[in-house]
This record gives structure tokens, C-alpha cells and sequence, in this order.
């Protein structure tokens, strides 16, 4: 009987976002694919320490042995390695007796026409094509930071914090703010305020997380969701009413009104931060794994990606 996937949280991850590979990928840059993969082939057998996204994809196959008989979550690897070269991260995912079975290793063909035959719910990887390709493909996903220094995940249960506008929501108000300035931007969402917003690309992650969360009491939920918005009052009433439309709740909500995210970030414990500023990435991704969010054809109505834009998003 063939396998479903569409029941369950299904997460691709490219084997550098799960592994540290950094110096196998300057080798791939700087020296060519045949030197790549020699290396690869040599080294097959030695030990890969935990990439940016190790804690998050740990945390989140452990789902699985909540309850009895039913698989929540999975994980593809899909990567751009040859199967030869790729036969590295397999051996490294058995050595970390991660639960990973499946793989597409697309030989430095793109990943994104893999990505919906797997029926992929989140891609994560450390390269910029690849996301935007995905994002363009219309599934979620984030490029990844370098792994920050000293993190500690959290035992027990899994956090994950998300920004709003351009995230979980469209990136309409975005727009309005870059074009138009915060004035602007106050008086549409002052305006709207009763009014939920469109789905942003995230949106639809939400939601499955949401569901998993409805399978265990809510004192003992493992799954713990957190906004962390650079929005404040009034502007805060537009996500309130968001959510309750989309039947969702999530556990903490941050209206940092321009503050600084890493530290309530750090506070929170997030195993994993998504934003679409890369302005906030950065700082968060000293402290907290975290990848940023391109915008669909890599710009917001014609406003450059990565230009930050201080006291919204």
C-alpha cells in the first residue's frame, strides 16, 4: 500500500542545513565539484556535527514516539549532492540515529520541482537559490544562518517563533509601510483592524502546527508557538483578529514596537526563528537558530530584498 504523506508535517532540508558542511561547501566554491566530491568520498565515514537546523528537525522526529501508532512529522533530505556524495549524510543521519529515511538527491539539479511530490510543508537550506525557488514554487521556506555559538535547545518541548507581515501573513501591509512610511501603515491597519489578512507563505505551517498541537492536552502540549512582531498598539488588534479567523492560537505573542527580537528570542528558547528582514535574522541568529523568508521573485513590490526597514515587520 503506498505511503501518505499528506497527513502528517512533512519537512525537506537540504544536508547542509542539517550538518555543519561549511567546509566542504568553501571546497565546492573555491575548488570545483571534483575536489567536492573526492572529499566527500574520502571523509564518507568521519562524524558531521549538527547543522543550524539539527535541533529543530531532533526535536521535531521526536513527535513521533508520542503516539502509539502514528507518525506526525517527517523528514526528507533534499539536496543537490549526487547520491554518491549524498551516501556522507546518510551515514552521519544514522550515526545521530535520526528517523530519516527518505531523500531526493537531485545530482546539482534544482530542488524545487522535488518539493511538491514530496509533499513538503517546509524547506530549509543554506542556499539562497534554492529557497527563492521554493518560495516562487509557493512552499514555505527559509534560507538558514550560520548555527549560533553555545545554543542550548529546550528539553521537552518544541519552540518555534515566527514574524508576522511577509511571514505568517501577506506581505500587503509590508508594502504599505516600505511605499507609504509608518504613518501610513498605521492608519491602513487602524482602518483594517477588524479585517484578517491574507495568508502570507508561512501561513499554511501554521496551521498544520496548530493541529499537532490539538492532539495532546494543552498543559502538556510539546509544541509551543510564539509571534515575535516588530508591530505594536493598535496595530497589534489586526493579528488578534487574524488568528481568531483562522481558528488558530498561538502560545505568546511579542509586540516589540521596534525593540530589539534577539532577546526575547533568546528568552523564549526558540529552536528555530523566521523573519523576512535581514536585518533581524542576523541579530537573532547569535543567539537562536534562524532563517530568513525571501519575498516571492526576491522583491516586495519592487522594494530591494534586505533592506531593513526599522520599527515594522
Amino acid at each position: 500500500m503506498p505511503y501518505d504523506l499528506s497527513d502528517k508535517l512533512v519537512i525537506g532540508i537540504s544536508s547542509r542545513a542539517l550538518f555543519d558542511l561549511e567546509t566542504e561547501n568553501t571546497i565546492y566554491t573555491e575548488q570545483g565539484v571534483d575536489a567536492y566530491a573526492d572529499y566527500q568520498r574520502n571523509h564518507e565515514n568521519d562524524a558531521l556535527q549538527p547543522g543550524t537546523a539539527f535541533p529543530l528537525v531532533k526535536a521535531l522526529l521526536q513527535l513521533n514516539e508520542l503516539i502509539p501508532g502514528r507518525r506526525l512529522v517527517e523528514v526528507v533530505v533534499i539536496s543537490r549532492n549526487t547520491p554518491d556524495t549524498g551516501l556522507r549524510a546518510f551515514n552521519a543521519i544514522a550515526a545521530h540515529k535520526l528517523d530519516i529515511s527518505r531523500a531526493a538527491f537531485t545530482g546539482g539539479a534544482a530542488t524545487a520541482p522535488y518539493l511538491q511530490p514530496f509533499k513538503i510543508d517546509l524547506f530549509l537550506s543554506r542556499d539562497t537559490g534554492d529557497v527563492q525557488e521554493a518560495i516562487d514554487a509557493g512552499v514555505a521556506a527559509a534560507q538558514l544562518y550560520e548555527a549560533p555559538l553555545d545554543y542550548s535547545a529546550p528539553d521537552n518541548q518544541i519552540r518555534i517563533a515566527f514574524d508576522g507581515d511577509a511571514v505568517l501573513f501577506s506581505a500587503e501591509s509590508e508594502r504599505i509601510f516600505a511605499e507609504k512610511g509608518l504613518e501610513a501603515f498605521a492608519r491602513h491597519e487602524q482602518r483594517n483592524r477588524k479585517k484578517a489578512m491574507k495568508e502570507g507563505p508561512f501561513a499554511k505551517l501554521l496551521l498544520a502546527l496548530s493541529e499537532i498541537q490539538k492532539q495532546f492536552p494543552p498543559k502538556e502540549c510539546p509544541v509551543r508557538i510564539a509571534i515575535v512582531t516588530a508591530r505594536n498598539s493598535p496595530a497589534h488588534q489586526r493579528v488578534i483578529h487574524t488568528l481568531r479567523t483562522w481558528n488558530v492560537n498561538v502560545d505568546e505573542a511579542f509586540f516589540l514596537g521596534g525593540l530589539n527580537k534577539a532577546e526575547v528570542l533568546q528568552a523564549f528558547g526558540a529552536h528555530m526563528f523566521f523573519d523576512d528582514q535581514e536585518g533581524h535574522v542576523q541579530k537573532a541568529a547569535v543567539v537562536v537558530p534562524s532563517g530568513r523568508v525571501p519575498y516571492k521573485g526576491g522583491t516586495l513590490e519592487g522594494v530591494k530584498v534586505g533592506r531593513v526597514r526599522a520599527g515594522k515587520g
